[in-house]
Order: structure tokens, then sequence, then C-alpha cells
């Protein structure tokens, strides 16, 4: 621990980096578990390669960089330095490798019992050897770019997360050694399936590695293997000098290339023998120390895995994948009447991705081609690589609606898609505006402007997750339409303070950060402390995907500490620790990783049989509640106050992929007593339920299904 005069009370707080690293680790346990199919057990060990990708490129960088300040910077959760976090990261790790190879070892034992096998280049029978030879002789070999180091040839540049075969060799007669590299060509299938009946494969890295002999055929070849370095990607580009009158997508271009020239945070080596002088070579070259490089019997880059299934037959694909589901009509949206119409009735409810995002693409295509809308304006922050919203959009900008987008160009490895699509956006007229300096603007929220018979009306939509239609199939997100005059009012200011790059705006019912949503959060827990101080019953459930921010950390310690009964449901990172005498006591926390991606945000407060309800586009992070711009919205429906009170509560009782974290920071499955209950599973089978019923709506149920949803 650090020696540095540090006050804050750490008895109930965790740090953040190996919060993560439990949460991916609860990721690598899917991939481990007997019950999840095959094949999907198999991406789940993807996902966990390309998450810890990334945790060393943002997380690690960062503490990298951190590490590098004359200044320290102390963990206000631990006390720890930036060296100390490193250390205990790299230590944490190590062991993570070590699982990875054997859950792989599993899988990939019982794929070849598929016949699916990746073969290694002593496994080729004979036929294949002369197919691979010939392969790397006319397709592989002329590709190559071989190069030694020494003097003459210094060492080059090495790509973030690009393969090499590097090479230890010595000049046939001679004792001196020396060290090669043989780029691993992107131009080329990164997997080359071999002929005959089964799904038989082999990597593209593996077959340069079992030819590094021919490809440096005039040294004697002692020692090889595949490597690839992780680069600090943790640019900020506020950061960068940025002229006023620069095109800010030409400095946004900038700063992604010069994220490719950042320092090595990792090495990794896979195959071959990766022996000490080959190591040693390298980490003197990269600025590496031993704790900073990692061997793996398992590919180093997973993402191959999701194209196998187009080699699977039809039964092997059922066998070894989730059953199929895809996202239902929603019981709330009547598909024979508007959206808008709806929207300006009642309040309208999705839940993605058990339910569709038809009614929301569909508001925006409606008011297109609505002669009384004046305007669109919407923040835009991921889109997917096709976007019927971008055409609604651009059809709406042609037909003479003024339609702003408030564009987040910073969204990490996003840049250059929203770059792409700015450009679409403003040739098609519409206004495009980019976030503030300093503040991401990560809210989630669209305003159609009608104006009919003299009056102005508002349709606003209030989100939880980004307006991507392909991640609403594979995401757990929350969308509210409205017509409520109050919320379109603060909508409109908002789009008003953001054009004057205004953050100090003020709002009746939206929670705004950075200005104003951390201290709303505040005096929402803080009225539910006085309550259990004076004796009454209250109650707290946030579901978020990660709790870092301490000033709401202590605060809920605070609440804890009065009676408050507080359960979070926290899918990632949770800084603070349930359980701790009397300190966090009357704190649980439910973590649920699964089928999809939890990713809504919803906070409720509840006392004397009342209930406040918002979904947001924030997590309890501080960079959410201080450095961005994020949004609450209260949900005024009844019904749809209780459908969230419901979802929650039915998360909170899930016994098969929920887990419990403990006061000492692991993570324990849930064992209620109670029958098996997947949320998820559940979430699944009410929508599937509920488009059986629209489906019989000729038979005079679907109004009883709508009236469900009428306010009261």
């Amino acid at each position: 621990m650090s020696t540095k005069p540090f006050n804050l009370d750490t008895s109930y707080t965790q740090n953040r980096e190996l919060s993560w690293l439990r949460f991916n680790e609860r990721v690598l346990a899917e991939a481990a578990d007997a019950t999840v199919p095959l094949f999907e057990r198999l991406k789940f060990a993807a996902i966990f390669t390309s998450n810890l990708d990334e945790f060393f490129m943002i997380r690690v960088g960062s503490l990298f960089d951190l590490s590098l300040l004359k200044q320290v910077h102390i963990d206000n959760k631990t006390g720890m330095t930036p060296e100390e976090q490193l250390r205990a990261i790299y230590d944490a790790v190590a062991p993570l490798y070590k699982r990875r190879d054997k859950v792989m070892e599993e899988i990939e034992e019982q794929l070849r019992l598929h016949d699916i096998t990746r073969v290694q280049p002593r496994d080729l029978i004979e036929s294949e050897q002369r197919y691979i030879e010939n392969y790397y002789r006319n397709t592989i070999r002329p590709v190559l770019s071989p190069q030694i180091i020494d003097p003459s040839h210094p060492f080059p540049h090495l790509i973030n997360k690009a393969r090499y075969i590097a090479v230890r060799f010595r000049v046939k007669g001679k004792e001196k050694e020396q060290f090669g590299l043989i780029p691993v060509p992107d131009a080329l299938p990164r997997v080359i399936f071999l002929p005959g009946a089964s799904v038989r494969y082999i990597l593209l890295e593996q077959v340069l590695l079992s030819y590094a002999e021919d490809v440096f055929s005039i040294y004697a070849v002692s020692d090889k293997a595949v490597i690839c370095v992780t680069r600090n990607a943790d640019i900020n580009p506020d950061d960068e000098n940025f002229e006023v009158d620069d095109d800010y997508r030409h400095h946004m271009k900038r700063v992604i290339k010069k994220r490719a020239r950042l320092a090595c945070v990792r090495l990794e080596l896979f195959g071959g023998e990766g022996s000490a002088e080959l190591r040693e070579f390298f980490m003197h070259q990269l600025s590496l120390k031993k704790e900073q490089v990692f061997k793996s019997k398992t590919p180093l880059d997973l993402s191959y895995v999701y194209g196998l299934s187009e080699r699977m037959t039809p039964a092997a694909r059922k066998s070894m994948t989730y059953r199929p589901f895809k996202p239902m009509p929603s019981a709330m949206v009547n598909p024979n009447e508007s959206i808008t119409r709806q929207v300006m009735k009642r309040d309208l409810f999705l839940s993605y991705p058990y339910e569709k995002m038809e009614p929301f693409l569909k508001l925006v295509e409606e008011a297109a081609v609505d002669p009384a809308v004046v305007s669109i304006k919407i923040t835009i922050y991921r889109l997917a690589s096709s976007s019927r919203l971008v055409e609604a959009l651009t059809k709406a900008s042609e037909n003479g609606k003024d339609v702003v987008a408030l564009m987040e160009l910073r969204a990490r490895f996003d840049e250059q898609n929203n770059i792409n699509w700015s450009e679409t956006l403003e040739d098609a007229g519409c206004q495009v505006i980019y976030g503030m300096e300093d503040y991401k603007v990560h809210s989630k929220i669209c305003l159609i402007t009608r104006q009919e018979k003299g009056k102005v009306q508002y349709l606003t939509q209030i989100g939880t997750g980004n307006y991507n239609e392909k991640t609403a199939k594979l995401y757990t997100d929350f969308c509210l339409m409205t017509s409520d005059p109050a919320i379109g009012q603060d909508a409109s200011e908002f789009f008003k303070n953001m054009a004057l790059s205004n953050l100090n705006g003020t709002y009746r019912e939206l929670m705004v950060a950075p200005n104003a949503m951390q201290s709303r959060i505040i005096e929402k827990i803080d009225e539910m402390t006085h309550l259990a101080q004076s004796g009454q019953g209250a109650h707290i459930i946030i579901k978020t995907n990660s709790v870092t921010d301490r000033v709401l950390i202590d605060r809920l310690q605070t609440a804890s500490d009065a009676g408050v009964k507080i359960e979070l449901i926290v899918r990632g990172i949770c800084c603070i620790l349930p359980q701790i005498p009397e300190k966090t006591e009357n704190i649980t926390v439910t973590s649920v990783v699964g089928r999809f991606l939890e990713h809504s945000r919803v906070y409720c407060f509840m006392a004397n049989g009342e209930s406040e309800v918002y979904i947001s586009s924030a997590d309890f992070m501080t960079r959410n509640m201080t450095r961005r711009v994020e949004i609450a919205c209260p949900v005024k429906s009844t019904q749809i106050k209780q459908r969230l009170i419901d979802f929650l509560m039915t998360m909170l009782h899930d016994n098969v992929k929920a887990r419990r974290l403990m006061r000492d920071g692991t993570y324990l499955q849930v064992s209620n007593g109670e029958a098996p209950l997947s949320c998820q599973d559940a979430f699944m089978q009410e929508a599937e339920s509920n488009a059986k019923l629209i489906e019989s709506s000729k038979n005079g149920f679907l109004s009883k299904l709508f009236s469900r949803f009428k306010k009261a």
C-alpha cells in the first residue's frame, strides 16, 4: 500500500481495475459452464479475450500514463498508487491466462466430437500437409515481408494487436545469435479450412510459424513464437492540440492515427518455444518488464471463432447454439395505428432485445414525412454500420425538416464510424454539431417538435442505450417515448443548451450531468436516508453497469447505515463492498452475465407505498457524473413504472445466471432455495407470450392486451 497520506475510509471499497477483472472472470465462467451451448461457450471465450485486450489498451494504458507523472495519483477506493495498481493487475491477470487455456482446451476437445477441429501443424495428415505446402508456396510466401534485426535493419514499429512470428537464429557456422520478424499478412484469410467433409482448420499464424525455417533458410533457427503487442490506446482527444478554426473531424482522424504509436503495455506469446532469450530480447526492445509478458496456449485473437458457424451443418449449429430468438413486437404498441398518434395518447415503452426497436424507428420515419413536424433533434453516440435511423434523418432533412444531430466523435473505438456518419448527415443537409470540449455527450435523447393548429407539441424519446439497430438485438436496454409537455420542454431546453455549449442549464424533470445529476441522485438517496432514520421503510434499487463514483458510494453507505434497504444490480465494476458490519450491512450487489449484455440503467426509490423510477444513460461512475453529458428521465406512467419494478425484482430473484458479490470482493452463485430462474430466459418467454397474443388479435385479444397499458 502507498505510504502517502490518505484519510478516506477504504473498509467498504475495492479497486475498480481488480473489480473489472472479476467481471471478466465471470465472462470466462460462462465459457466454462457446461450448461451453456458449446459454440456459445466458444464465443464467451472470444468475448473474454477481446475484453481483456481493451482493458489493457485503456485501463492499463491510463495507469501507465499516470505512473509517469511527477504528481502521485492515489486511488480513492484503496489508497494505491498507479504502480501498485499495475502490479496488482499483472498478478491477477496471469492466472486468468491459465484458466482460459484450460477452458479453451475443454471446449476444443468437445468441438472435435462434432467434427470441428483446430488443427496443429503436427496433426496434419499427409494429404493436408500437401495442401498446406502448396498454399504456403503459392499464396502465403509471395506476400511475406520478413526482416532481420541488426544495425542495418533497426527494430520496426510493431502495430497494436497485429501478429508477428518472432524468430531467434544464428548465422550458420557462427555463434552470435540474432533475431527476426515475419509480420502475419492481413491481406490473407486468418483461417485456412482444410479439404474434406469435416470442419478442420488451421490458423494462418500457425502455418507461418511452422515455415519460419523456410523463410529464414540461410540461418539456423533455434527458437520461434507468435507474438503480439498491446499498446496504450487511452488518448484523450481534448488533450491534443486543436485549433478553433480546424474541422473537428480532421482533428479526430489525427488522434486515431496517433493511437497506433503509443507505448506498449503488454507482450503476448503463443506457440513455439518462446524461450527466455526470445522474451528478454523483445522485452528490451519494447521497454517492458517481465510481469508485462504473458505466454498463452490459446490463440491471441479469437475473433475468428464467430465465422466458424458458417461451416457448421444446420443440425450441429442447432445443437451448439442458443435456441433461436428474435426481438418480438411490443405488447404496448398497436401495429395498426400510427406510432406518432399512440405516443400522443399515452407513453410507450420498449425493452430491448426482448422487444423490437421498430416502433422507435417508425416514429422517426413518420416524423420525416409528417407535415406537422418542424424539427428532429437527436444525440448520437454509436450507430450500426447500416442505419435505418440515419436514412430517416436524411429523408427528414430532404423534406425540409430542421434536423440537428449532436454527434459524439469521441465514442472510443467508434470514432471512424461516427466520422463517416457525420459526413453522411451533413451531405444530406442535416446540421451536425459535436460534443463539448472535455465533456463527451453520452445521453440518448431524441426530440420531435410538431406544430399543429397553432400549438407546439413535443414527442420525446429517452433511452438507456445507443441508437444502434445491431446492438439493440444483443444488449438489454430501455426506450421511453412520451408526449409529456414538461419532459418535452426540458428536452427542448437541453438541445438549445448543447448548441450554445452551456452545461449549466436547469431542468424541471430531467436529471442532467455534469451539472446536476449527481446532486439530484444524492437528494433522492438522502430522502430515503431520512425516512429510514425516522423509522419508515425505505428501499433503493439501482441497476447500472458500474459503480465507481466515491461520492455516490459514500452516500449509499450512509443510507445503508441508516437502515435503507439497498439492492444494487451491477453488471461490471462495483467498488462498494456489501455486507461490511456497521458499514454496508443493508447493501446487496447482484451481477447477471448471460446471453445478452446487461446495459440498461434504472434508478428506483421506494417508500410508503410510493415509488420514483428513472431510466438513464449514466452509470454510477465519476466520469458519467462529472465529465459527460448524461440524462436520467422520470417514468410517470403507473403501468410502465410497475413494469420496470417487476423487471428489477425478476433480476434479483435470478438464481441461474446471477452472482452475488461477497464482502471480500469475490462472487458466488445465488442460491435462494427457489425453483431455477434465469431472468433473461423469463423475459424472452414473456415477450414471446405477448407476441402470440398480438398474433391472435383477429380473435379479439389485441384490445384486451392494449388495455393493460392505457393510462390510469
